[in-house]
């Protein structure tokens, strides 16, 4: 099996071959100590089950990341995401996680670009038609292309980020995406963001 490592050169190796002109060329897998997997007589370290349910105490904003068509593609692509987080201010970074085995993520890896859409308190069911596996998740849905990557840039999000995919590591069961910021605005007024908690919007 591939140590961390190694999955997070072979990710980097997808995106390059995948033939994205935004992703840089310097980007090179760090070292990472390897994974053991837990075997079948032994505990894991914490049950899943409570780790979800202490985790959910600490509140996230949710977002939507959305990526214009990739070649081939007839439709952009997106999906609801609360692991979402600023990581530099020089250079401007963001980074989100997304887990390994989501459809969405092969189509925004392929595009190469992606953006960020922070949204409002009452884009809760906005929010849950991008979080379906398999639907059209933008029949309906107003929104317009970002100035530099031409992403989706939903209608009322209360802000938007234009990104380039920087880099990508594995964390787990799921990958840890490096976006520069290119372009990024927020809606005039004071509207609260959205926030998840417990398994719940507040």
């Amino acid at each position: 099996m591939l140590g961390q490592a190694g999955m997070a050169a072979a990710a980097v190796r997808y995106l390059r071959s995948a033939g994205s002109p935004t992703v840089a060329e310097s980007v090179e897998a760090l070292p990472r100590p390897d994974l053991r997997a837990v075997a079948d007589d032994e505990r894991a370290p914490v049950p899943p089950a409570e780790f979800r349910r202490v985790l959910g105490n600490f509140a996230t904003g949710v977002t939507v990341i959305t990526a214009p068509p990739a070649e081939g593609e007839a439709t952009p692509a997106g999906f609801a995401c609360q692991s979402f987080s600023a990581l530099s201010l020089d250079p401007p970074l963001v980074v989100f996680m997304v887990g390994r085995t989501s459809r969405t993520w092969p189509l925004i890896a392929r595009a190469g670009v992606f953006c960020v859409n922070v949204l409002g308190a009452d884009q809760g069911e906005l929010c849950r038609s991008f979080a379906v596996s398999g639907a059209d998740k933008f029949a309906g849905v107003d929104h317009e292309p970002t100035p530099v990557s031409g992403s989706p840039r939903l209608a009322g999000a209360a802000a938007w980020i234009d990104c380039t995919i920087q880099a990508v590591h594995t964390g787990g069961d799921h990958l840890i995406v490096v976006g520069r910021v290119e372009a990024l605005g927020a809606a005039d007024g004071d509207e609260p963001p959205l926030l998840f908690h417990r398994g719940r919007f507040l």
